[in-house]
């Protein structure tokens, strides 16, 4: 069991904030610089707001990066909460005590399911001129996020990493809730986090700037990242 370092924050004290996802990135990255050009590193950003964080990560230790696509399946009218997510490789994870609390009927979560599903494809076909296609089988794999609040996404994530044999798993994020770590626990080698706040409210206010990333940035950062940083070979 990962136990965070709750910390009780008054905002209005102590306001702490990431100045935006790039800042983000940069400070997580030192707490992963252990790893730095080691052979067997490779980073998945789950996107879109987990690329920047994450090509901040892969630069500084100089490791592939690339995206593992994940859908939250959020509560019709609470978008913020998630009720399950969706990943590729077919992987569905639903959190079914928020379906039975909100009273989600199955016609309603297939809807949702099927709408996510929609814009995953539509995600790898968008993205798919700059992504490597990286052997994930024995390597150690970070997986990187811009915050956690329920986990559900980056559970779908590691259950899909997991599939591919790697050696160990990795979650590292900016900010987490305590009761993502929770959830994770079974699912992670490590989990790396800079701040666990109580209460964490939402991901966004712990961001000076947490404007949308969009389609446009990701493809620019994986073009980037793909004409400064050797790729791994697929043998």
């Amino acid at each position: 069991m990962y136990e965070p370092v709750v910390e009780t924050f008054d905002m209005a004290i102590n306001p702490y904030r990431f100045q935006d996802r790039s800042d983000a990135g940069q400070q997580l990255a030192h707490y992963l610089v252990r790893y730095a050009y080691c052979p067997d590193i490779v980073v998945l950003a789950l996107p879109r707001g987990g690329v920047p964080v994450a090509f901040e990560v892969a630069c500084t230790l100089h490791a592939p990066l690339d995206l593992l696509l994940v859908r939250k399946l959020g509560v019709p009218g609470h978008q913020e909460l998630a009720m399950g997510a969706v990943a590729s490789g077919g992987i569905c994870v639903l959190n079914e005590e928020v379906i039975a609390d909100f009273g989600i009927p199955k016609w309603l979560l297939n809807s949702v399911v099927d709408r996510e599903w929609q814009e995953l494809q539509r995600r790898e076909r968008t993205y798919a001129v700059q992504r490597s296609t990286l052997v994930l089988q024995g390597k150690t794999i970070i997986l990187v996020d811009d915050g956690l609040a329920t986990g559900m996404t980056m559970q779908a994530a590691c259950r899909v990493v997991r599939q591919q044999d790697p050696a160990r798993v990795i979650v590292a994020v900016p900010v987490v809730s305590y009761d993502s770590c929770a959830l994770l626990a079974e699912d992670v080698d490590e989990f790396i986090w800079i701040i666990a706040p109580e209460p964490l409210y939402a991901i966004g206010l712990w961001y000076e700037d947490f404007t949308q990333t969009t389609d446009a940035e990701v493809r620019a950062l994986l073009a980037q990242m793909n004409s400064t940083m050797p790729q791994l070979s697929p043998d």
